[in-house]
């Protein structure tokens, strides 16, 4: 394989994507009938680090799917050339069929890096064993850990070099204090100017990343926010404010 030639331009790498309406041959069909793709998609990145949120079913997993195919990455997870999941009876593929749609415009087109999926981190974890003794090189065994140990230990091994990096969802098995190490590792590959991040985060700890672009995903589009404006932010105040008078609250609406 022959070796990705080094960079010199920093991060972003990739500068927009857009969805070509030429492209869509069925607009009642997932994912195209999402709010978001209803108008026209068109999503511009001039940070190093992009944090989408927004609620369940908004699409935030399926855009980061769509990107990631387009980059060449399973959108199982993986890297490029990586393929962790059997997707012959997959019965949902939208990632796929959404990239197909999807045009870029990458300066340069950095496609190197990794697709980290919670949902699906064992499979791949365990792809990545079994390809190293296939090539009789030795496992990294990312699942002898506890599950937040493996997810850092395996973001520290392949978050270091030039890269594209997608993460969906990093907070799901990582604690409050893993979380502050996965903000230190993200500060890391920041400050090297030579990582891109797309992330989707239900996570405000995450959200508050200083210098990060922070966009919320609603049916009426993608806008920029700040982190006191999201819903999760508003919750999770008044929950801190009191929280078991929060709690009674809510279980009796």
């Amino acid at each position: 394989m022959r070796k990705q030639r080094i960079s010199k331009l920093p991060a972003p790498f990739l500068k927009r994507v857009w969805l070509d309406d030429a492209k869509v041959t069925d607009r009642a069909a997932y994912p195209f009938c999402l709010p978001i793709f209803r108008d026209g998609f068109d999503l511009a990145f001039d940070h190093a680090i992009t944090i989408i949120v927004g609620e369940n079913g908004t699409g935030k997993s399926t855009i980061l799917e769509g990107i990631a195919a387009l980059a060449g990455y399973d959108e199982a997870g993986g890297g490029k050339g990586y393929r962790p999941v059997d997707h012959s009876r997959a019965l949902e593929v939208s990632g796929g069929d959404l990239a197909q749609a999807l045009r870029a415009s990458w300066l340069p087109k950095i496609t190197t890096g990794w697709f980290f999926r919670a949902e699906s981190f064992f499979s791949v974890a365990r792809y990545l064993d079994l390809a190293a003794l296939e090539g009789m090189g030795s496992p990294p065994d990312f699942l002898s850990h506890s599950h937040g140990e493996g997810f850092l230990r395996f973001f520290e091994e392949r978050c270091q070099r030039q890269g594209f990096f997608i993460f969906d969802e990093p907070e799901s098995a990582l604690s409050p204090t893993r979380q502050i190490e996965f903000l230190k590792l993200l500060r890391r590959m920041d400050l090297t100017a030579r990582c891109q991040v797309i992330m989707a985060t239900h996570s405000p700890m995450l959200m508050a990343y200083p210098g990060g672009r922070l966009l919320r995903l609603t049916k009426y589009g993608l806008d920029e926010v700040t982190l006191e404006t999201t819903d999760h932010y508003r919750l999770m105040r008044e929950f801190c404010a009191d929280p078991r008078g929060f709690v009674e609250a809510v279980l009796t609406e």
